[in-house]
């Protein structure tokens, strides 16, 4: 028996409470905050040096040397939105502070990256995704060495990155999540900075920088579905005076997303919903299947169909003659939870039996 089974079974409830999380819909913001390491930066001089107590004399000569950098703190927030399906894109700015190992100094990145990320459509509480982006990022210098000169200065790149994470829907806060994520970014293009070590300044190029970064942040959707009301195994209407037939009963059966096999819990619903009509005079048992509004409309007419033919089939096997049992199918019409299109709502995924 699973999470969701034992939930019910504690609460008495048709649904319980949601255990599997879903692709982000609508629009959301995030920000995360981590460590950046940043690989090592290789620094060479272009044209000629200039003496620096000589009147602006050139002498000829190269000036090179490589940066090292331990992690340090690494910042990032985005504003985005997602279609529902899995896709969504964000557009989103960062800033990564690295201390430089040889010497004292730091190096200061900052900028902004439009990425396209998708959501993989699992069925566990925790959601993995990936994406990629480009953008433009601008990194400062601010080093220096005793005794060998400093590098200063801010430059500009072309950068592109690639995202890996995976988000945790947190219960009870509906549209909040935690999120776990790596981020690597590359700054494509070369970098102009100064070199003054008190004798010779040179302008100095840094090429391909890499950043790897790790972050724990929190990204809340604005539009995530809100709870609905719990509805109990049988929906029983208060006793009324014996003239005419019997009020009809109903029993909601529910399913996973994109799913049209019986559970464990379903099929003691429809186990109840079989014993309910043998001792009520039950004379047809309509059996209708719905879906939510996430995938087309001529896909979910094909799996609300697909769903009512299994629980047909189940009350088959509990006892339930064939003619008695009239199958119904409505796509994503009649929803028992309002939605907007494109939206993963379990408790519009259902079968509902009713007693006649």
């Amino acid at each position: 028996m699973n999470l969701r089974s034992l939930l019910a079974a504690a609460t008495c409830l048709a649904l319980p409470l949601a255990a599997y999380a879903a692709p982000v819909s609508g629009p959301y913001i995030d920000a995360g905050f981590g460590t950046s390491i940043q690989q090592d930066t290789s620094l060479h001089s272009s044209g000629p040096l200039t003496l620096v107590h000589a009147n602006n004399a050139t002498v000829t000569g190269s000036v090179s040397g490589k940066i090292s950098y331990g992690p340090a703190f690494a910042g990032v927030g985005d504003v985005g939105y997602g279609f529902g399906d899995g896709f969504r894109v964000q557009v989103g700015g960062n800033y990564f502070y690295n201390k430089a190992k040889n010497g004292g100094g730091s190096a200061d990145t900052y900028g902004v990256m439009v990425n396209g990320l998708y959501d993989f459509p699992v069925s566990f509480p925790v959601v993995p995704y990936l994406g990629a982006g480009a953008g433009y990022q601008w990194q400062k210098l601010d080093l220096h060495d005793d005794g060998d000169g400093s590098v200063n200065g801010s430059s500009g790149s072309l950068a592109y990155d690639v995202i890996a994470g995976v988000s945790y829907d947190i219960p009870g806060a509906p549209g909040l999540a935690v999120t776990g994520e790596y981020r690597f970014m590359q700054l494509v293009q070369t970098r102009h900075y100064q070199f003054n070590d008190g004798i010779v300044s040179a302008r100095l190029n840094a090429g391909n920088t890499i950043n790897n970064t790790i972050l724990v942040g929190l990204r809340y959707a604005f539009s995530a579905p809100r709870p609905a009301p719990s509805y109990p195994l049988s929906l029983s209407p208060a006793p009324v005076a014996d003239v005419g037939p019997p009020p009809a009963r109903t029993f909601l059966v529910f399913f996973d997303w994109d799913k049209a096999d019986v559970s464990a819990r379903a099929a003691q619903i429809i186990a109840q919903a079989a014993a309910g009509s043998k001792t009520a005079s039950t004379t047809t048992l309509d059996v209708s299947g719905y879906t939510d509004t996430s995938g087309t409309a001529d896909y979910n007419q094909g799996l609300s169909e697909r769903r009512a033919k299994s629980v047909a089939a189940a009350l088959v096997q509990d006892g339930i003659p064939e003619s008695e049992i009239e199958i119904h199918a409505y796509g994503e019409t009649h929803l028992l939870v309002a939605t907007g299109p494109g939206v993963r709502e379990p408790q519009n995924r259902r079968v509902e039996i009713v007693l006649q």
